[in-house]
């Protein structure tokens, strides 16, 4: 007799040819999402953004112990990988408010997914 998985996707294992894999790819859907979420800091501003747009002063505001340097490559890299957008305003001095593109909203509910993960994690009796 067969088992009753055999044949059937597991949970967390997709019925995907990127599932079947032997090695990391960057076309896997896992590893592009892990590569957007890169970088020390990236959840936080996108946890910031996830509660509105901001400028970078705001931002800075929101995490003080952030570099500008750090958070303007966080910015730049979320910009590169469709997760946010930068909108100048044309005045004097001019402003860039940043947003989260529809695509990097869809990371909130990712980002929850993996903080529950670690407090489950954190706290289970290992």
């Amino acid at each position: 007799m067969t088992h009753q998985t055999v044949g059937r996707p597991r949970p967390g294992l997709p019925d995907d040819p990127h599932g079947h894999t032997t090695e990391p790819s960057p076309s896997c859907p896992v590893e592009i999402a892990l590569a957007a979420l890169k970088g020390r800091w990236t959840t936080l501003v996108i946890r910031e953004l996830l509660r509105g747009e901001h400028t970078f002063t705001e931002l800075r505001d929101a995490l003080p112990a952030l570099s500008d340097k750090v958070l303007s490559d966080r910015l730049s890299h979320l910009a590169e990988t469709g997760v946010v957008t930068r909108h100048r305003e044309p005045a004097w001095p001019s402003r860039t408010r940043y947003r989260l593109t529809p695509s990097g909203h869809r990371l909130g509910p990712v980002l929850q997914t993996l903080w529950n993960w670690g407090t489950d994690h954190a706290t289970a009796d290992l």
